[in-house]
């Protein structure tokens, strides 16, 4: 027996499931989780020493990869002056300008500790802000397992066949409105149906929990049209997308405007934090200035902040970055197309920017409903070859595989070959 499947058998006794989030059970991949021990770069190593190129990197916000150095000494200055206050310091100050600085149309910024915090957050902002109730998000987008967005979720939920969840209250889940991802005239019905009672629109610019889905042409200019006419908010969740496939997100990526943008743990490099901001007038209902109340006695840490600065810092003073693991990341899927096409196996490789997905299935995947028609067993089989022989990426058909600035040419390379030999015992 290995040390992680020990390690596993421990934890079912004392945690649900023996994780502490869904998606490391690798339940949808038939096999036991990996128990890491440590990480450098692009590798991360496992409790029995194993050694693995890393494609998920903590799902997204290592962009300089595991243990950068710079971050690292940030966080070690910063944590022997202490660990949490509870009061303010000038971090939080540096970050906020500094997000304000090179996100489109964030003028004022409020952090928080997670994800979730911030999608939950920015909800009822633009609830008080608008004075309306009900919401629409799209089917297969994952926000957060806040309750009202825990209806027809992506990410952990969708793997498990599972898209809703229990204990959700029916009088809550009802002023959740469902479209469908990349459909104009599915959002514009539901306008309709439900005149001046929208508050808000909540998308993920790039849908990236039901695998990598990009916008079809139109369809984000489209949403902010919809928004306009009928004087309710859009919201950009960006918790993956933000400062990874441009600087300035998704925004800057597609040139179209968001009202609100949620961010999460790529603000602190990784570390727990998360975030949400917009135009002064709408920030400025937040509390203690206005009449939306929201706080967090740990939101802004200062280890957090420290990681996140200096990794920002980096991103904005070295440009080359963003370019290179958006390039890497084309060339890759590029390859992989390749590989697929000679082998003639059904599969469809997504690609934007850093983020990659590849699914099992015949048709171009653009929405939802073609995305859950991908194979989960045959992922399954090609996940467990690919990581028997050095990869990791997502244990799940329905997430996205990330570059990060740390991958080199050697890293590549042995992903093309493992990428090869996986879908060849797949045919």
């Amino acid at each position: 027996m290995s040390l992680s499947d020990e390690l596993f058998g421990r934890g079912k006794k004392v945690m649900p499931g023996g994780v502490n989030s869904p998606v490391r059970a690798f339940g949808s991949v038939e096999r036991n989780p990996l128990f890491i021990e440590k990480a450098s770069g692009s590798k991360i190593y496992d409790a029995d020493g194993n050694e693995y190129i890393d494609f998920v990197n903590s799902w997204g916000p290592l962009i300089l990869g595991h243990c950068n150095q710079d971050i690292v000494e940030s966080v070690k200055h910063t944590i022997i002056n202490g660990f949490s206050f509870g009061l303010s310091t000038e971090r939080e100050v540096l970050i906020a300008e500094l997000i304000c600085e090179i996100v489109p149309n964030v003028e004022m910024i409020r952090m928080v500790n997670s994800g979730t915090e911030a999608v939950m957050s920015a909800l009822r902002l633009a609830r008080g802000f608008t004075g309306r109730d009900k919401v629409i998000k799209f089917e297969g987008c994952y926000h957060g397992h806040c309750d009202s967005m825990l209806v027809k979720a992506g990410s952990g939920a969708l793997t498990s066949g599972e898209p809703d969840s229990a204990g959700i209250i029916k009088a809550t889940a009802k002023y959740t409105l469902i479209a469908e991802y990349n459909n104009l005239e599915s959002v514009e019905k539901l306008f309709k149906e439900n005149k001046d009672e929208i508050a808000c629109v909540i998308v993920e610019p790039v849908a990236a929990n039901m695998g990598v889905i990009p916008p079809k042409e139109g369809f984000l200019e489209g949403l902010r049209k919809l928004c306009d006419e009928n004087k309710a908010l859009l919201i950009f969740d960006e918790v993956i997308t933000g400062f990874r496939i441009a600087l300035g997100g998704a925004q800057e990526y597609f040139g179209v405007s968001a009202d609100i943008v949620t961010f999460g743990k790529i603000i602190g490099g990784g570390m727990p934090v998360g975030a949400y901001g917009g135009k002064r007038e709408i920030m400025e209902r937040i509390s203690p200035v206005g009449n939306v109340y929201q706080a967090g006695t740990l939101s802004g840490n200062p280890i957090a902040m420290a990681a996140g600065y200096k990794q920002l810092t980096m991103l904005r003073d070295n440009k080359d970055i963003l370019s290179t693991i958006n390039m890497n990341a084309e060339y890759i899927a590029n390859e992989m197309r390749c590989i697929i096409e000679k082998y003639n196996v059904s599969a469809q490789v997504n690609q934007v920017g850093s983020l990659i997905s590849v699914f099992f299935a015949e048709e171009e995947v653009d929405s939802y409903k073609t995305a859950v028609k991908s194979d989960k067993k045959v992922f399954s089989r090609f996940f467990n070859s690919m990581l028997d022989n050095g990869i990791y990426i997502a244990p799940s058909q329905f997430e996205a595989m990330f570059i990060s600035f740390a991958h080199e040419g050697g890293d590549f390379k042995k992903f093309i070959e493992v990428f090869e030999k996986s879908i060849s015992e797949l045919r």
